[in-house]
């Protein structure tokens, strides 16, 4: 049998992660490193220059993600180093100073867990709001929760190990009702399906430019009109002194880029993706069913994004087959890239009760831009290879 060599070609199935960056995104940052390299604070030319490229990309990105910039009384987006710097903002910011619950699901990102965790240390009650096995959050739960003293809800929009959606308008509207905020991560969702601020009646929302092909280092919280987190730094009168410092609008320019790129081709980029992800799910169950191989498709009954497979195989260890997989040119992952460090198994599978079995043998693959036929395709022919190495191993 012919071996997969690391001689071929790498492909990479990583893409909640973190993407590579756009042609575009870089063309943009080049043209500021150019022409708008000056801070937006100074009040000469150039910095008025950098101002307007700042403030262009502020007004696009909030657009694109339907916010309302035309009113009298417009949302505003803050820019932030990423997602964990946003959700920390959002969830430190919004919670208030007096202890009071704070609703959270069972497979929020880490960022949102470790801020609750941190809310929980400052005297604030922590709900979390469980799941079901089809990995949406289980929303009939969530009134008897803010019939209680409630400062802060955050419920993800796209569970970025599963890929599942969430039910997040429907939660807006029962936090309206109850007079509660509601955030949103919708960190792995901006960039692959469209967004609209408005309609999902959220208060506050979360992006991050590095997972949609934009530079790493920037992010964004989208915040309704009236709504103002409690800064967590200080010293400064940029953005309203929601989050001071002086802004680098090279990766504004980038973040904005990217978006734009996403928006002008994004029906034809979701549903190419959206047929490679159920090609690679399909070849691999037929060659589980030729192999014998249990395999799962973890929430393949649930609204999806489009780019995300978090696929289990039981009786293969996740960490060998990631290790297998890497030696043969497969980036992939075992759960988030924020917690990628630990060896303890994904809490997002593991909060959907799935057995020991499968827990231990799921792995998360994630589709971009630039992923083509031919990479699932291959991709498909490593996994099956590396599969069957293992399983003799264990034979043996």
């Amino acid at each position: 049998m012919t071996r997969v060599t690391t001689l071929m070609h790498s492909i990479y199935l990583d893409h909640n992660a973190t993407t590579p960056l756009a042609d575009e995104a870089a063309a943009a940052m080049e043209e500021c490193r150019r022409a708008a390299w000056a801070n937006p604070s100074s009040q000469h030319a150039a910095g008025r220059r950098a101002r307007r490229v700042l403030e262009d990309a502020r007004e696009g990105i909030a657009r694109i993600l339907g916010a309302d910039i035309a009113s009298s009384q417009p949302d505003r987006l803050i820019f932030t180093s990423g997602g964990t710097d946003a959700n920390n903002l959002a969830l430190l910011g919004l919670a208030g100073a007096t202890p009071s619950q704070v609703i959270v699901s069972a497979i929020e990102h880490p960022s949102v867990q470790g801020a609750a965790e941190e809310l929980a240390r400052r005297g604030h009650p922590v709900a979390r709001l469980g799941v079901a096995a089809d990995g949406i959050i289980r929303i009939a739960d969530l009134p008897a929760l803010l019939a209680r003293p409630t400062s802060l809800v955050s419920l993800m929009l796209g569970n970025n190990e599963t890929g599942v959606l969430q039910p997040v308008a429907e939660a807006a509207t029962l936090c309206a009702a109850a007079g509660i905020p509601l955030h949103t991560d919708a960190s792995q969702v901006a960039g692959k399906l469209p967004i609209d601020f408005q309609a999902l009646g959220v208060a506050a929302l979360t992006v991050a430019a590095h997972k949609f092909h934009g530079p790493r280092g920037i992010g964004a919280l989208l915040l309704r009109h009236g709504l103002s987190p409690r800064p967590l730094l200080y010293g400064g009168v940029q953005q309203e002194g929601l989050r001071p410092g002086t802004e680098c609008v090279e990766l504004a320019a980038g973040m904005f880029a990217a978006l734009a790129a996403w928006e002008r081709d994004h029906t034809a980029r979701t549903a190419r993706m959206a047929r490679l992800r159920d090609l690679f799910e399909q070849r691999l169950q037929a060659y589980a069913v030729t192999a014998g191989l249990n395999f799962v498709v973890h929430g393949l009954a649930a609204p999806r994004l489009p780019h995300v497979s978090c696929l289990a195989f039981p009786g293969l260890d996740r960490q060998a087959l990631l290790m297998a997989l890497d030696l043969a040119g497969v980036a992939c992952s075992s759960g988030s890239a924020c917690a990628s460090g630990s060896s303890e198994p994904s809490p997002t599978l593991a909060a959907m009760g799935c057995p020991p079995d499968v827990l231990e043998s799921s792995l998360r693959f994630s589709l971009g831009a630039g992923t083509t036929e031919s990479d699932i395709v291959a991709a498909v022919e490593r996994i099956s290879l590396a599969c069957n190495d293992l399983r003799r191993q264990k034979r043996a």
